[in-house]
């Protein structure tokens, strides 16, 4: 039975029309960059981080506030520098002096030292009116 009057060919080669897919890749390129926004780039943006160029001395060339809050012995103590300080009123007279308050003081804590103290630390850095001070825990070794 047959159904069809048309004799099928074989080895026909079957061709496709590019130009309607052309078209479509056009107007999608067109719709595109219509349609995008045209936002600074992040590297344009201004920083948030503002820098003196006009100061005599090199912030970067000053020693940063470190306060580390160490147990010694059977007593916690305060220690900037090799210096080993009990006294809160003498921690604060030292971080007093350092002329670089903008760059930050940073508190280390050791394990097993009092809150009060750590929170004391902090004080006495933001009393001698340092800009950011940040809170670094110390891993015990033990």
């Amino acid at each position: 039975m047959k159904l069809s009057s048309r004799k099928i060919e074989r080895n026909k080669h079957v061709e496709l029309t590019m130009t309607s897919m052309i078209d479509v890749v056009f107007l999608l390129l067109i719709f595109f960059m219509v349609f995008s926004s045209f936002l600074d780039t992040e590297r344009n943006l201004d920083s948030a981080i503002k820098v003196k160029k006009s100061s005599s001395a090199n912030s970067s060339d000053l020693e940063r506030a470190i306060v580390e809050v160490v147990r010694q012995g059977d007593i916690a103590i305060y220690r900037v520098g090799s210096r080993a300080i009990t006294d809160e009123a003498e921690l604060r007279r030292i971080l007093e002096q350092f002329p670089n308050k903008a760059d930050g003081a940073f508190v280390r804590v050791e394990d097993g030292v009092p809150f009060g103290m750590a929170a004391t630390a902090v004080q006495a850095c933001k009393s001698a009116d340092f800009l950011a001070v940040s809170y670094i825990p110390i891993e015990s070794s033990n």
